[in-house]
This record gives C-alpha cells, structure tokens and sequence, in this order.
C-alpha cells in the first residue's frame, strides 16, 4: 500500500532539510507533500533542492497547521496518509510500525502513543499536563480509550481522512480530527513510539492558547447539535425507482 506523508510546516528552514532526508530515506512505497504555510525564514527557498522528490506547496500567507494539511489532501494519491511535522521530534523511523495494523486490516486509524512506551521523556510539565487533560476529556466526551490525544504520529486509510469535515486551521487539527472519529464511532487503535522534544526556545510552536482552542473544539464538537449533524455522514438515498 502506498503511503502519503503529508507535511505542513511554517519558518523551519534549520530543520527542514533533515527532517525530509529521513522521511526520504524510510524505504517504503510513499509520496511527500510539504505545505509551506507561508514561512518568511528561508524555508520556502530550503525547499526547492527537493522538488523531484516532493510535492511542494505553499500558502502566501500563514493560515495555520489544519489548512495546511486540508491543502495537502487533495493532492494525495496514496492508501494511507501520515502526519509528519517538520521538525525533528518524531522520528519517520516509526512509519512502518504505524501503518502495519492497517497494511493488515486491523484498524482504519492509528495514532502513535509518547505514553505507552514508558521512556518517552516531555517537552516540559506544562505541555505534559496539558496532553494528559485533553486526552482525559477526549476519552470522557467520546468514550475514547486513548492514551495520547495530541500526538503528531496521526495516520489514517485515505478514504476514511478525507470522509472527515475537516474545517479547523489552526493547531486544532488534532482535537477536530479525534472528535469526528469519536462522533462516527472510528475506532482508535494507538501503537508506542518514540519521541525527541524541543523547548520553546527552540522554535516549538504551541502556546497555551492553542491548548484553550483544542478544549473548546473538543466541547463545541461534543455539544453542538448543528456541528455534530453536520459532521455525520449523510445517508444513502435510495434510487427512485420508476414504474411503467
């Protein structure tokens, strides 16, 4: 089964160019699809020495990490589609163990758990107690039996991410993407792996607004009966039948 690692990033011009060798390297069958979200570093310019072996996009401006990634599945040709952020805490290593419940038809949608390994050290208590609350709430709100929410390893069969009305453009993707799995009763299957943080300092990216938004999300998609009627999936007409 092909696999589409889809890619968006934002003024990640020092990681770039590592993190896509070794997406590259893993030898799989796969497609690469980096969205530039209208980085201003360079990153844009970094790109360009691997446009024969990616599909590069780019938003003029910065629109956020679920635009970028809504951007990207339209172009995607693969069976399987794969979250992969452009820096180096997730480790492209791990790919083949991720999709192979799927590969064998056990599961639909995979998730990669930082928790479930035991080792996998934080990227600061803050950050830790947030990803436990919204993995908390998740779970209590959709009646998940997850172990990591915000994780970036998130894959899925192609068909089943592109049925999802996505709508969010921020880091709300992962909230937005669990809750519709959770209001159409897509199981969740989680496989350990590992993890490699960075600090603020070193350019991470999520603020604790951004923990504020994924709460919200999580509430309004559990809540809102017009959100929820609209992220259901419409039934089937029957085909009129005409009689002579």
């Amino acid at each position: 089964m092909k696999l589409s690692v889809v890619m968006p990033v934002v003024n990640e011009a020092r990681t770039i160019g590592p993190i896509l060798e070794r997406v590259l390297a893993v030898p799989l069958e796969k497609e690469v699809i980096v969205v530039d979200d209208g980085s201003t570093d360079g990153t844009w310019e970094a790109l360009q020495r691997y446009a024969s072996s990616c599909t590069l996009l780019r938003h003029s401006r910065n629109r956020g990490k679920g635009a970028a990634i809504r951007t990207a599945l339209h172009h995607v040709t693969g069976d399987i589609v794969i979250t992969q952020d452009a820096d180096l805490e997730y480790d492209p290593e791990e790919y083949r163990k991720l999709i192979e419940p799927i590969v064998r038809g056990a599961a639909d949608v995979v998730y990669g758990s930082r928790l479930l390994n035991g080792r996998s050290p934080t990227a600061g208590f803050s950050f830790y107690l947030g990803g436990r609350f919204l993995t908390w709430l998740a779970n209590v709100l959709y009646g998940l039996h997850i172990t990591d929410e915000p994780t970036g390893y998130k894959v899925f069969r192609t068909k089943v991410i592109r049925s999802l009305p996505l709508v969010g453009n921020g880091f709300e993707f992962c909230p937005e993407v669990t809750a519709l799995l959770g209001l159409r009763h897509i199981p969740i299957l989680e496989v350990p792996i590992g993890y490699h943080p960075r600090s603020v300092s070193e350019g991470k990216k999520i603020r604790w607004r951004d923990g504020l938004k994924a709460i919200w999300t999580l509430l309004r998609y559990r809540f809102s009966r017009s959100t929820q009627s609209a992220c259901l999936p419409k039934p089937k007409t029957q085909p009129s039948v005409r009689h002579p």
